[in-house]
C-alpha cells in the first residue's frame, strides 16, 4: 500500500518530501563498494529494512562488494552472515552475540573490542567512518519530528555520522523521550513497515540465580541507583529488590524486571543526582508490555551511551550501585566477561564503564554476580588465574563485591591472601580444596592453610540468623566462615588482657595465624562458631564470639564466649549463649561443660539463669560447670 494511504502523517510527509519515499531499488542503489553500514541495534533493529537490502543484493550482486556491517548486537535477524553474501559483507561487532561469535572465532567477521562508551566518538572523529545508517523509527509527530524509540545507544551517533539515512518508519515503534529525536528532514529516505518488534526473552531463573539474587539484595540500599545487565541473574537479582525503597536507574540496558519496579513504585528515582524523576538508560530489550509502558512516559529518558555510560557521568551520581556478570574470576580480583582463553564470547561492552564509573561515585559500589560454575558443574569460574589469551575486561581495583549462590566476597582494599581465601569461600566446595592447594602452590595465601573438606566445612548459612538483644542492640549471627581470619584477627587484638585471660585461662595474649586457624577452619559437624557481629562505616565488626565443641562420648559440648570490652553490658554475651544453646539442643546434645574463673561473677550468674541444671566443682581457682538440658 502506497504510503500515503497508510497514514495521514505520512501522507503529509510524503507530499512534502517525495524524494524520502523512493523505491527500495532507489535508496540502495546509493549504496557503494566499501561502504561502512550501520545497523540498529538488539530489539531496535530495522528487520524489513535488512530483509529489503538482502533482496536487493540477492537481485543485484554485484551492486556492491565489500562492504562492512557496523552493530552493537544482532538478536538474530543476521541473513547477511550467510556465506553466500561474503564477497558483499562481512560483520564488524562492537559486541559478539550468539550469532556471530562462530564467525568470529573463525575470522569470518570482525570483533572491535572497546568501551561502549567510546563509540560514538569513533563515528563523530571518522575514526570509524558511517557511510549509510539503516535504523528504525516512531511514525512521525505533528512537528515533523520521529523517535528512535527502545535504541538510541550508538544509533544515534551512527545518524549523525552517516552521509545516508535510510529508516524503516513502524507504527509499533514506541515514542521515547530524551536524546531520540530526529527531524524527518535530516533522514535521506522512509521505509513505511509496520511489524511487530523483536523481543528479548532472558532465560528463566533457577534456584541458583535466585540464590545470588538474594545475596546481592543485601547490598542494594535503598535510595541506591542501580544498574543492571542482561539475562538469568540480573532478573533475579531485579526481582528480590522489591521491599528496597526509593531506587534510581541509570543504565545501559532497559529490562522488563526494571519497568515491574517502576510499576511498583520501587524505582522513583527520587533520590538521583543527576535526572532526577528519571529511569535513565541507551536501549531497551524486553517485551511487548514493556514497549507499551514506554510510549510517551515522561518518567523515561534514552541517552546515547556516551552519556549513560560515561564514568565521568557515574561519578557525580551518589550511591551509583553497578551490578555486572563475568565468565571468570582469578583469585586475585581480575575478571573477563569477554573471551574463554583464546576463543571469543561476547565483549567489553558497558560493563567497565559502569564498573569505573561506580568507583568514583561517592558511596558508590560494584557488586560482580556470577553462578560458581560452568558447564552445568563441570568447571570452576572461579579460579586461580584468568586463562591464558583471556581479555581483563576488570581489573583487580574494579570490584568492591563478588556474589556466587554460596556467599558474598567483598574485595576492596584486602591484600591479594584476603581475596584469594575471599573468593575460594564462595567457590563451589567440589573445587574449593583444589583452589587451597594451587592458591598455596602459587603462593597466594599462607603455606599451612588448613580446610575442611566434605560437608562439614561446608558454610551452614541456615544458621544466619538476627536478633535483638534485651537492651535493644541488633545483632547479626552467623557462622565462621574459611576466610573470617582477618576479622577475628582484629576481634581478638582488641580485646583487654583481662578479657582475654577470663576467655582462655592463660596469660598469653598473642594471636598468630596458626591459633587462629582454629577458630575459622572448623568442621561444622564436631565443632560450632558463632560471630555476633555488626555493620560500622560500611564494614562488618565482629562484637562478640561463641563457640562449643562436640564431646562424643557424652553427647554434651564445652561452651565458651567473649564480647569486645567496649560492648559489654548489652546484653550481647546472653543472646550469643541463648542460641548456642538452641543450636545444641537442636543437634539433641544433652547439656554443656564451661570452666570460669571463680571471680568471673557475670558469666556465672549468666550460666544460671539459662535454667541449666548446673553442677559446680572448684578447681584452682576456676569453677568447672557441669550443665545439663533436663530443666531448661
Amino acid at each position: 500500500m502506497p504510503p500515503k494511504e497508510r497514514n495521514p502523517k505520512l501522507q503529509d510527509m510524503a507530499e512534502r518530501y517525495p524524494a524520502k519515499f523512493a523505491s527500495e531499488n532507489a535508496f540502495f542503489s546509493r549504496i557503494n563498494p566499501g561502504n561502512r553500514i550501520f545497523i540498529g541495534t538488539g530489539c531496535g533493529e530495522p528487520q524489513c529494512l535488512v530483509r529489503s537490502l538482502i533482496e536487493f543484493v540477492r537481485a543485484h550482486p554485484k551492486a556492491f562488494v565489500d562492504t562492512e556491517l557496523l552493530q552493537v548486537w544482532t538478536l538474530g535477524v543476521a541473513p547477511y552472515s550467510d556465506e553466500k553474501f561474503r564477497d558483499n559483507f562481512r560483520q564488524n561487532s562492537f559486541f559478539i552475540g550468539n550469532n556471530s561469535r562462530v564467525a568470529v572465532n573463525q575470522g569470518l567477521a570482525d570483533y572491535t573490542p572497546i568501551f561502549l562508551s567510546q563509540v560514538p566518538g569513533l563515528f563523530s572523529r571518522k575514526l570509524v567512518p558511517v557511510d549509510v545508517a539503516l535504523i528504525q523509527t516512531s511514525f512521525p509527530d505533528e512537528h515533523g519530528f520521529v523517535s528512535l524509540g527502545i535504541s538510541v545507544d550508538i544509533v544515534k551517533s551512527a545518524v549523525e555520522s552517516a552521509a545516508l539515512v535510510i529508516a524503516q518508519v513502524n507504527v509499533e515503534m514506541p515514542r521515547i523521550h530524551g536524546d531520540t529525536f530526529l527531524n524527518i528532514a535530516d533522514i535521506d529516505f522512509l521505509l513505511p513497515c509496520d511489524e511487530p518488534l523483536l523481543e528479548f526473552s532472558a532465560s528463566v531463573s533457577d534456584d541458583i540465580a535466585e540464590k545470588i539474587g538474594k545475596y546481592v539484595a543485601r547490598i542494594v540500599q535503598d535510595g541506591d541507583t542501580i544498574q543492571v545487565g542482561y539475562g538469568s541473574i540480573p532478573n533475579a537479582i531485579l526481582s528480590h529488590l522489591k521491599d528496597k525503597k526509593h531506587l534510581g536507574v541509570h543504565t545501559e540496558l532497559l529490562t522488563d524486571g526494571i519497568v515491574e519496579l517502576m510499576k511498583a513504585g520501587v524505582i522513583d528515582n527520587s533520590r538521583k543526582d543527576l535526572n532526577r524523576g528519571k529511569t535513565v538508560a541507551a536501549f531497551c530489550m524486553g517485551h511487548r508490555d514493556t514497549y507499551r509502558y514506554l510510549h510517551d512516559n515522561p518518567a523515561i529518558e534514552f541517552r546515547q551511551v556516551n552519556y549513560t555510560n560515561n564514568p565521568t557521568v557515574l561519578a557525580r551520581q551518589r550511591n551509583m550501585t553497578a551490578i555486572n556478570s563475568a565468565l571468570e574470576i582469578d583469585l586475585t580480583g581480575q575478571a573477563t566477561a569477554e573471551s574463554i582463553g583464546e576463543v571469543f564470547y561476547s565483549g567489553i561492552g558497558g560493563q567497565a564503564d559502569f564498573m569505573r564509573g561506580a568507583i568514583l561515585s561517592p558511596g558508590g559500589k560494584t557488586i560482580l554476580a556470577i553462578q560458581s560454575t560452568a558447564e552445568f558443574g563441570a568447571v570452576s569460574r572461579i579460579v586461580p588465574f584468568l586463562k591464558e589469551g583471556a581479555g581483563v575486561t576488570l581489573g583487580r581495583g574494579d570490584i568492591h563485591y563478588v556474589v556466587t549462590e554460596y556467599g558474598i566476597a567483598y574485595l576492596h582494599g584486602k591484600n591479594i591472601r584476603e581475596r584469594a581465601m575471599d573468593l575460594i569461600a564462595i567457590a563451589h566446595p567440589k573445587y574449593r580444596a583444589g583452589l587451597i592447594d594451587e592458591a598455596k602452590r602459587r603462593h597466594l595465601i599462607y603455606k599451612d592453610q588448613a580446610y575442611v573438606t566434605g560437608g562439614g566445612g561446608e558454610y551452614p548459612e541456615f544458621l544466619e540468623a538476627h536478633r535483638t538483644t534485651k537492651t535493644g542492640f541488633p545483632l547479626f549471627l552467623r557462622p565462621v566462615r574459611m576466610n573470617d581470619e582477618p576479622l577475628l584477627k582484629d576481634f581478638f587484638y582488641r580485646l583487654s588482657t583481662d578479657c582475654m585471660y577470663s576467655r582462655f585461662i592463660s596469660s598469653r595474649t598473642d594471636m598468630p595465624h596458626e591459633r587462629l586457624q582454629k577458630f575459622v577452619a572448623i568442621n561444622y559437624n564436631r565443632e560450632v562458631v558463632i560471630l555476633a557481629t555488626i555493620e560500622q562505616d560500611g564494614k562488618e565488626e565482629v562484637v562478640g564470639m561463641g563457640q562449643y565443641i562436640i564431646d562424643e562420648k557424652s553427647h554434651t559440648a564445652e561452651v565458651a564466649f567473649v564480647t569486645l570490652d567496649s560492648y559489654q553490658g548489652r546484653g550481647i554475651g546472653a543472646e550469643l549463649l541463648s542460641y548456642l544453646t538452641f543450636l545444641a539442643k537442636k543437634q539433641g546434645l544433652l547439656g554443656f561443660a564451661a570452666t570460669v574463673l571463680q571471680e568471673n561473677r557475670p558469666m556465672l550468674h549468666l550460666f544460671e539463669s539459662m535454667g541449666f541444671e548446673i553442677e559446680k566443682r572448684l578447681d584452682a581457682g576456676s569453677y568447672e560447670l557441669t550443665m545439663s538440658f533436663k530443666g531448661s
